[in-house]
């Protein structure tokens, strides 16, 4: 069955409009992160979801664990946090879709350390009641071989 230059237009617009609420989601979450947010970190999740995080334990589950991981995070600094995104990119399909990334998360912590990690991020979303909803989390980053230490000094 082929497909009519009015029903490709339809899907190349759908993509782009889901492409970018995936986007407006990303930059809601960045800022969020800079602004210690937990309420607007949270609000694209959904109850049920699964983050493979570089912090214990092997799997998160649930938005709520999640969150408290977040509210663990956000005292250790001093101040803002920075977060960057670099080399992002989208692939969406009609109800799922998945952005990876380069992510940086800088500043002080409460006794004067300065940090600066980048991370690789890959995200997974669902389309649920037409909106667009993280459903899985994967962060993480390299590891030397040698001493099994992560390598949160590479930069890309």
């Amino acid at each position: 069955m082929t497909q009519t230059s009015e029903e490709i237009m339809v899907a190349i617009n759908n993509t782009t409009t889901d492409e970018a609420e995936i986007r407006q989601i990303i930059d809601n979450w960045v800022e969020s992160v800079r602004a210690k947010d937990i309420d607007g970190l949270m609000s694209h999740y959904v109850d049920d979801s699964v983050l493979f995080d570089i912090m214990p334990p092997l799997k998160h589950q649930g938005a709520s664990a999640y969150r408290q991981l977040w509210e663990q995070c956000f005292p250790y600094f001093q101040g803002d946090i920075g977060y960057e995104i670099r080399d992002l990119n989208i692939t969406v399909g009609s109800d799922v879709a998945f952005s990876h990334s380069l992510n940086r998360m800088s500043g002080t912590t409460t006794n004067g350390e300065e940090i600066d990690n980048w991370m690789r991020v890959t995200v997974c979303y669902q389309k649920i009641d037409g909106k667009w909803m993280v459903i899985h989390d994967h962060v993480s980053v390299p590891i030397n071989m040698e001493n099994s230490k992560a390598l949160f000094d590479l930069k890309p």
